[in-house]
């Protein structure tokens, strides 16, 4: 009785191998017709013998359903995703065992898939569909986990998108990777043309450095990403109405990057956003302290000033962001407004005099001190305008200056001008 036991078991674990032979060649066969509704279908009930698949039949499964659910890239939001999430099962079992057999193809694979999931991406970005492109650039990370650029693209696309625990789960999963969106990009002169140009690798530039064609040879890091991506954590929760959420996202991005420059100004905005002024002043200082000459920083402190109605720690600061670069028109700009904001109290003041002597005497004093306020705000507007020369804001106020003052010349000049700029508008 034993023996015939045993016998029959036998017989099971064999028809056991040869039905999920049988189905595994019956979805391959699907896919190579590209009938990928037959290849789902026949791929469901492979799975059903999946207990009885050893590491090689469980490694061709799982390439076998993610081809099915891919669809040459004609599957569904949801059957692109697990067909990912199946490659990468293959890959799994695969280096566990030391056997490549699949791997490599679904390498190949990834390339043309990663493209197609960029070229969906961009062109849903182009027509404004947020949701469509982070969706692309997140199956583009899941098709190329090295490329964790295209991950960040998605976070910042699902928060476009209003999908906001999406996008704190996509910046949880950046952090929790240690990204820091640091790179290097590698430049040259170009001896004929005298243009600066990129390539790819330091090794590919050195060649050309080599050959004599570049000159100058640079090499550029961009900024972290990580104070950007703990500032967006906490203004996600912010909007939640989650302040708690939000302020302890930027702690715990403190704790991994101490002194980190960026992640300063994030927690600075974030305290802005939260009305905390003092923090906030308080934060970007300590910010200066590292970037002394940050023209950002310092307009942004001239702002909050304005804000407080500090006029003259507000102007310090602009003429601090003005010094640092004088081709900073919105310190121009900023400045200009300061000065005119003046005119509205002597306005009041002079339409509450009287009629006596004293108060025409009064009244010719006011309209000297208006006038000297024009000027001084004459030499702003005139370097915004210099600087950006399309711009109207600048043009038209000083072309209503020049009538209050009575420069007829200046007037003539500005008001041409603004009838080209807003012609060409």
């Amino acid at each position: 009785m034993k023996r015939i036991v045993v016998l029959s078991f036998a017989l099971m674990i064999g028809a056991f191998s040869f039905a999920q032979k049988k189905e595994l060649k019956e979805v391959e066969k699907a896919i190579k017709e590209n009938n990928y509704a037959d290849a789902k279908s026949l791929i469901t009930q492979a799975e059903a013998l999946m207990s009885a698949m050893d590491d090689k039949e469980k490694a061709k499964f799982y390439f076998l359903k993610g081809q099915a659910l891919y669809a040459n890239g004609n599957g569904n939001d949801y059957d692109v995703s697990e067909a990912l999430h199946n490659f990468q099962m293959l890959r799994d079992i695969e280096k566990a065992s030391g056997k490549m057999t699949y791997t490599p193809e679904v390498d190949n694979m990834n390339v043309s898939m990663t493209n197609n999931f960029i070229n969906k991406a961009q062109s849903a970005l182009e027509q404004k569909n947020y949701e469509v492109s982070y969706k692309n650039f997140e199956n583009a990370y899941m098709s190329s986990p090295v490329d964790t650029l295209y991950l960040y693209n998605a976070g910042l696309l699902a928060t476009s998108n209003q999908s906001f625990d999406k996008a704190i789960a996509i910046f949880e999963k950046l952090q929790n990777l240690g990204y820091t969106g640091i790179s290097t990009s590698f430049s040259a002169t170009e001896t004929e043309s005298g243009e600066e140009q990129s390539f790819p690798s330091a090794a590919l530039r050195d060649i050309s450095i080599k050959a004599g064609t570049h000159t100058n040879p640079l090499n550029k890091k961009s900024e972290s990403k990580v104070g950007d991506i703990a500032k967006n954590i906490a203004l996600i929760y912010i909007e939640k109405g989650e302040t708690d959420k939000a302020l302890s996202a930027i702690d715990k991005a403190k704790a991994a990057n101490p002194g980190d420059f960026n992640l300063l100004v994030a927690e600075a905005n974030v305290r802005y956003k939260l009305g905390q002024m003092e923090k906030y002043k308080e934060l970007i200082s300590k910010a200066l302290s590292l970037e002394p000459n940050n023209i950002d920083l310092l307009f942004n402190l001239g702002v909050v000033a304005a804000e407080e109605k500090d006029m003259e720690t507000a102007k310090s600061y602009y003429d601090q962001a003005i010094e640092v670069d004088p081709s900073y028109t919105r310190a121009y700009m900023n400045m200009a407004a300061l000065i005119l904001d003046q005119e509205q109290g002597i306005i009041t003041e002079m339409n509450g005099l009287g009629s006596s002597a004293a108060d025409d005497k009064k009244y010719n004093e006011l309209k000297e001190k208006r006038v000297q306020v024009y000027k001084d705000a004459i030499p702003y507007l005139e370097s915004a305008f210099k600087n950006e020369p399309k711009n109207l804001a600048a043009a038209r106020t000083l072309m209503n200056i020049y009538t209050q003052i009575d420069d007829q010349a200046n007037f003539k000049i500005m008001k041409a001008k603004v009838d080209e700029l807003e012609g060409n508008n």
